[in-house]
C-alpha cells in the first residue's frame, strides 16, 4: 500500500491555492508597508516574545503547521522510515551538502560584509522544520515523507546546530585563512526553538488525527473535517509573512542594495539545493511524491531558528539579523515558483521498480 496521500491535481486547487503567489506577495508588500509607514508596530509585535521570536510571529507558524499536520497519516509513517535511500539523501543534502553551499555562496559574495555573510551562513545552518511542509502539500508531495524528515532533522537540528556553528564560522575559517565569527548559542535553545515550533503542532495534530478518526473515522475526517482546517495553514503562513516583514520593512526599504546583494547567494543556493535534490532523488528512482518531500525539505530553511539566534546572538538591529530576515523575503517566492515547477516535473518520474519499493 502507498504511504502516500492522493493530494489535489492542479485543476482542482482552491482559489487561495491557485493564486497563492499572488497572496503572498501582497502579504509581503502589505509587511513591509506597514514596518515603513508605522515604525511603532515593530515595537507593539515585538512586546511579547517566545525565547526571541515575537509572538505572532510564534502563533501564526502555530497556525500555519497544524492543519497540515492533522492531514498526515501517522499509521503509515513506519514505512517511509524504513526506506533508506530517502532517510539517507535527506540527511547528507541538509547536514553536509546544504550548510557548505551557503558557507561557500556567503563567502564568495559577501566576503566584504561580514555581518550578512554570517548571518547567511546561520541561514544555511538552520535547516527546515516550518514552511517546507506547506510547499510539499501545495506540490503534491509525500505528507507522511515530509513529517518523517521534518522530525529528523529537528532531531539533528538540535544536537548538530551548535557544532555545525563552531565550525562554519569559527574552526573552518581559521584553517582557510579567513576571519572567523564565534557563534555561543546552547543546543538547549535550539531544543526549545524545536519544541515550540515542531513538537506543539505535531502532538496537535497527532491528537486531532487520533480522536477524529475514533469518533468518526478516516473517511469522515478526510472528507468533512480536513478541508474545514486545511485553509488555516495558508491564513497562518500569510499572517506570519505580514509580521515577519512589518518587523523589518523599515531596514529593509532602506538598505535595498544590501538586501539584494544577500538576495543574490540566496536565489543560487535555493535554486541549486532543490533542483540538484531533485535529479539526484530521480536517479536513485524515488517516486514524485517522495522526491518532492525531499527536495523542499533540503532547500528549505528554518528562517524563524536562525533569526532567534542571530537576534540572540547579536541584536536585533544586527546586519546577522537583517540577512536572517531577508532569508525567508528571498526563500518564500522562490519556493512558491518551485512549487509550481515540481508539480510540472511530475511527467518525467515513472513509477520504475526502485520507486515501487517504497509502495
Amino acid at each position: 500500500m502507498s504511504a502516500t496521500v492522493a493530494a489535489p491535481s492542479p485543476a482542482r486547487l482552491s482559489t487561495l491555492d491557485k493564486y497563492l503567489a499572488v497572496w503572498i506577495g501582497l502579504a509581503m508588500l502589505a509587511g513591509l508597508l506597514l514596518g515603513r509607514w508605522v515604525p511603532a508596530v515593530a515595537d507593539a509585535l515585538n512586546a511579547v516574545t517566545i525565547g526571541s521570536v515575537s509572538l505572532p510571529i510564534a502563533v501564526g507558524l502555530l497556525v500555519m503547521m497544524y492543519p497540515v499536520l492533522a492531514k498526515v497519516r501517522y499509521d503509515e509513517i513506519g514505512d517511509v522510515a524504513r526506506d533508506r535511500r530517502t532517510m539517507v539523501l535527506s540527511l547528507v543534502l541538509n547536514w553536509v551538502v546544504g550548510p557548505a553551499m551557503m558557507f561557500a555562496l556567503a563567502w564568495i559574495f559577501l566576503a566584504d560584509l561580514p555581518e550578512y555573510r554570517t548571518g547567511l551562513i546561520i541561514v544555511g545552518l538552520a535547516r527546515c522544520i516550518a514552511m517546507v511542509i506547506i510547499w510539499n502539500d501545495l506540490a503534491c508531495g509525500d505528507r507522511e515523507a515530509a513529517a518523517v524528515l521534518v522530525a529528523l532533522n529537528s532531531v539533528f537540528q538540535v544536537v548538530a546546530f551548535a557544532l555545525l556553528g563552531w565550525l562554519y564560522l569559527d574552526l573552518l575559517p581559521g584553517w582557510l585563512g579567513l576571519s572567523s565569527t564565534g557563534l555561543d548559542v546552547s543546543p538547549l535553545e535550539i531544543a526549545g526553538s524545536v519544541l515550540i515550533f515542531l513538537g506543539i503542532p505535531l502532538a496537535a495534530g497527532f491528537a486531532t488525527r487520533r480522536i477524529g478518526e475514533a469518533r468518526i473515522g478516516r473517511e469522515r475526517y478526510e472528507s468533512d473535517f480536513l478541508p474545514r482546517i486545511g485553509p488555516w495553514a495558508l491564513y497562518g503562513l500569510l499572517f506570519t509573512i505580514v509580521v515577519l516583514f512589518a518587523l523589518q520593512g523599515e531596514a529593509i526599504t532602506d538598505q535595498p542594495l544590501d538586501v539584494a546583494r544577500i538576495a543574490v547567494p540566496l536565489v543560487i543556493y535555493f535554486a541549486l539545493m532543490w533542483g540538484g535534490s531533485m535529479l539526484i532523488a530521480h536517479r536513485v528512482g524515488l517516486s514524485y511524491p517522495r522526491a518532492t518531500s525531499v527536495a523542499f525539505t533540503a532547500a528549505g530553511n528554518n528562517f524563524e531558528l536562525a533569526i532567534a539566534v542571530a537576534i540572540a546572538v547579536f541584536g536585533a538591529t544586527s546586519g546577522q539579523a537583517l540577512a536572517g530576515v531577508v532569508g525567508p523575503l528571498i526563500e518564500v517566492p522562490i519556493l512558491v515558483g518551485l512549487v509550481y515547477v515540481s508539480l510540472w516535473s511530475r511527467r518525467f518520474f515513472a513509477e520504475s521498480p526502485a520507486a515501487q519499493g517504497e509502495q
